[in-house]
């Protein structure tokens, strides 16, 4: 054999897979086409947090910097500066994970893999063996059938990062995380934004709360969600794209400068040929695997966006970990139940555990504790104040069942909760902690307080 492990797919799994693999003394190849990092690095998670990032500045420098006595008057942006910054960073961490990759000796091998048998995988033309075969392929942007991306009017999530310039009136279809983030950025640039969604809420696997509060606060910042709504049909031209739309009651007609499709992603596996070796996937092309994410054939298994669960970076990783820990006869964990999902508006939305409608639908009796930031000293001198912390504990034990924040940094508040639920923490443990003052995170001490109906600040 070549190779102990070959993982093909250098994005969050892969790469990661490759790396503790060869640190558990395995010889491993990493085989990628493209650029290391994968989606999330080249075309998704990184440059969009980078023009998120970029778009929040001017648009706070436009509309807050007055209020903390600060005249900005006649700012303006360079949007080639802005995606020239966000490619530097993208290259950077190329290069960083190529230089990861040298220093555990991980071999990496550049081209189209396909697998051949079980045990062996035909890159371009050249055989190479492995006693076992990890799948990281990722996932790619679904289109509509009337709608295929062109990248110019018709815009995917890579498209979207890619503009030269902003659009005078932006069609989003779809407002799920992807959707609302990118939103965001061409709104905060000027772009009129528009969502078009087929399902009566925004950002429908959050908390309805968190759902409900987003929409209010994004409203609120000049867009415009049209819910219930299904697309019929586009008519392009090179004047613009018009949209039919299907509404509860009536059709109604949509005109914009480009549209981005934003309605989700599949798993990636065109040119793999999962055939030839027999691997077998479900009814919407994930790869099947076991709880030890072995697919059907015993030395292949398969990790991230290319098998069942959330489409998440660092879900991917995780699981990238345990497959190369689980091959070196290791017994690694992945607690599913304390990975968060995020969405980088302004304000972030951040969730981990149970939301209310799940505790409902399974029939568990639950307590909920509520604090919002605008009763939080550190956010109003920020003035960083919307939204709220929920917090969802077990009636009777309080044990921890879901934290949910909308509000300025909840991605990074939100790891607190996340530890607290993999520890399985009850409200107490979370509401006796003691935190620093002033800071945001007393928002969920606040938040467990209240579930044990022994709130200080409200």
């Amino acid at each position: 054999m070549d190779y102990d492990v070959v993982v093909i797919g250098a994005g969050p799994a892969g790469y990661v897979a490759a790396i503790r693999a060869a640190q558990l003394g395995l010889k491993t190849a990493c085989i990628e086409k493209g650029k290391l990092g994968g989606t999330c690095l080249n075309v998704g998670c990184i440059p969009s947090k980078a023009l998120l990032h970029s778009s929040e500045l001017f648009w706070k420098l436009s509309h807050e910097y007055a209020d903390n006595g600060i005249d900005v008057k006649g700012a303006r942006f360079d949007l080639s500066l802005m995606m020239q910054r966000k490619e530097g960073i993208v290259r950077g961490f190329n290069a960083g994970i190529e230089g990861l990759f040298k220093k555990n000796k991980v071999t990496w091998i550049s081209g189209q893999a396909r697998l051949a048998s079980p045990t062996s995988i035909d890159v371009d033309g050249k055989s190479i063996s492995a006693r076992y075969i990890i799948l990281a392929t990722g996932s790619e942007p679904i289109a509509l059938p009337f709608l295929k991306f062109d990248e110019k009017q018709v815009l995917s999530s890579t498209g979207a990062l890619m503009l030269e310039k902003v659009p005078k009136r932006l069609i989003v279809i779809g407002a799920g995380v992807i959707g609302v983030e990118l939103g965001s950025v061409y709104r905060r640039l000027g772009s009129e934004v528009v969502f078009i969604e087929f399902l009566d809420r925004i950002c429908p696997a959050f908390d309805g709360a968190l759902s409900s509060g987003l929409q209010k606060c994004l409203s609120a910042q000049g867009m415009e969600f049209y819910l219930s709504h299904r697309v019929m049909s586009a008519d392009l031209s090179g004047s613009g794209v018009s949209l039919m739309a299907q509404g509860p009651s009536s059709q109604m007609q949509f005109k914009g400068d480009a549209v981005l499709v934003a309605i989700g992603r599949r798993p990636f596996t065109k040119n793999l040929q999962l055939e030839a070796a027999g691997v077998q996937c479900d009814e919407k092309g994930r790869i099947v695997v076991d709880a030890s994410f072995r697919t059907n054939v015993k030395t292949i298994f398969a990790i991230g966006d290319v098998v069942d669960g959330p489409m998440l970076a660092h879900k991917a990783s995780e699981e990238g970990v345990a497959v190369a820990e689980l091959i070196a006869n290791h017994r690694p964990v992945v607690d599913y139940a304390s990975i968060a999902s995020v969405a980088y508006t302004y304000p972030e939305v951040a969730a981990v555990g149970f939301t209310e409608e799940e505790l409902k639908a399974k029939g568990i009796s639950y307590r909920v504790g509520q604090f919002p930031f605008k009763a939080n000293s550190r956010a109003r001198c920020n003035g960083e104040d919307e939204g709220f912390v929920k917090v969802l504990a077990q009636h009777g034990s309080n044990r921890l069942l879901g934290v949910h924040i909308l509000g300025a940094h909840a991605s990074e508040l939100i790891a607190e909760g996340a530890f607290a639920i993999r520890m399985r923490a009850s409200a107490e443990d979370l509401a006796d902690t003691c935190h620093a003052h002033p800071t945001l995170s007393e928002s969920l001490k606040e938040a467990a307080l209240a579930a044990v109906k022994a709130a200080i600040h409200m």
